[in-house]
């Protein structure tokens, strides 16, 4: 049975993920915050397959708990978002959201890789997002990290082609209905700039909210499951299908 460590991986995407998955993988499933461990710990206390534990990824004695670790696959979900214009987002809330995003899910991706690299065999999962390909108003510190993760994984993933057989994957989500979009959008702080626009932006983000962030999950994990279960994984999985094609021609026509 293969071994799979998921970062951030409390609710949401990977919540329906680990429900496709949990029967025929072992999962080390992992949280933030002690609170949310209780959580996830009574809802799969019944599973043998599974083990919860305490993982901020910020941090470098969680990270540590890895390094003795027989990892197969590593699947970096863990991130966070803060809204906010580019004009005068608080800078400290900008390095918070590259420290989660990037710096630390670098950092744990080079510890799992040592044990891979020594076994020839691996796989990593690096979760982005379609907002890093096409820049949207008021979320931009969230969209650039997932712009930087995408560019680190290309070139992780030609690094590791010159010396391995590890494979490495990306994931680029478009709007679901997870909540998470929704606390990036009402956190952001519209200060002096913005107040003549502030009506017009609520509306654009309410309209997102109800017509583009798709209720279902099912298209975006289940091309994670495939990408997960596939021997020969594609490097970029996309979902869903209308999103991913205005990202297209966006880049096509506006880049």
């Amino acid at each position: 049975m293969k071994k799979i460590l998921i970062t951030g991986a409390r609710s949401g995407i990977m919540n329906q993920v680990i429900e496709k998955i949990k029967d025929y993988y072992f999962i080390y499933l992992t949280v933030h915050t002690d609170k949310q461990l209780e959580r996830v710990k009574e809802k799969y206390k019944n599973n043998l397959n599974i083990k919860c534990f305490k993982l901020d990824v910020t941090n470098s004695k969680d990270r540590s708990k890895v390094e003795k670790l027989d990892i197969d696959i590593l699947i970096n979900n863990a991130a966070i978002g803060y809204g906010g214009s580019m004009i005068d987002i608080d800078i400290d809330k900008v390095k918070e959201n590259y420290e989660v995003n990037v710096f630390s899910n670098l950092s744990l991706t080079q510890i799992v890789l040592k044990n891979m690299l020594k076994k020839g065999s691996g796989k990593i999962i690096n979760m982005a997002s379609l907002a890093g390909i096409v820049p949207i108003s008021f979320i931009g510190s969230y969209s650039s990290t997932k712009a930087s993760i995408i560019k680190l994984t290309e070139t992780l993933n030609k690094e590791l082609r010159m010396i391995s057989n590890i494979k490495v994957s990306i994931i680029e989500p478009g709007f679901y209905n997870t909540g998470f979009n929704q606390v990036m959008f009402e956190n952001k702080k519209i200060d002096f700039y913005f107040k003549k626009q502030l009506d017009i932006i609520n509306k654009k983000q309410l309209f997102i909210n109800k017509y583009i962030e798709k209720k279902n999950l099912d298209s975006i994990v289940n091309k994670i499951v495939c990408c997960i279960e596939s021997n020969h994984p594609k490097f970029i999985y996309r979902a869903p299908f209308s999103q991913v094609m205005y990202a297209k021609i966006y880049n096509l026509f506006f880049e």
